[in-house]
């Protein structure tokens, strides 16, 4: 009989070491992102020490590698954080952390501001600068139309206000 058709023993495998994927982008964080990363970190420190300090084979087996693994990914975060000074930032154009107030055809007005990947919150109009809408909005002024091309169909926005926090 063929080697390929006899089960091994899998117990004396090495676990297979599998991370979350990075994105490419450079990691561009407002001051708030910054923290953010900082307490995702510390989240899953936590998490991981108390984990290993109650060492039970569950634990080991099940949720300790998941914990490693996010541990990982926020240590990678936050090593390739660059923090953009918002202070600094142009006050007359849209760019990296700018609060961004549209208005619609319709007349229906929102804000959006612009963050980094791991901050982006599209329910709470925090949107990633890498984002359709953030690269439409890259540069604009007050009174600019811009098209944001959207799967549901383009979108024409007017810039209407501009605002950076910080």
């Amino acid at each position: 009989m063929s080697r390929a058709f006899v089960k091994e023993d899998d117990a004396g495998a090495p676990e297979e070491r599998v991370d979350l994927p990075v994105s490419e982008h450079p990691n561009l964080v407002t001051p708030a992102g910054l923290q953010m990363l900082r307490d995702k970190l510390g989240v899953y420190e936590a998490e991981r020490a108390k984990l290993k300090e109650h060492d039970t084979e569950l634990a080991a087996q099940s949720h300790l590698p998941r914990v490693e693994q996010e541990v990982r990914y926020w240590e990678e975060r936050l090593r390739s954080a660059i923090p953009v000074d918002l202070a600094e930032q142009p006050r007359d154009s849209v760019a990296f952390g700018a609060v961004v107030t549209v208005e619609d055809a319709e007349g229906a007005r929102h804000d959006y501001q612009i963050v980094g990947e791991d901050e982006a919150d599209p329910q709470h109009g925090k949107v990633s600068y890498v984002s359709p809408l953030a690269r439409a909005l890259d540069g604009a002024a007050v009174g600019d139309l811009i098209t944001w091309k959207r799967p549901a169909g383009d979108q024409e926005l007017e810039v209407v206000a501009i605002e950076y926090g910080g």
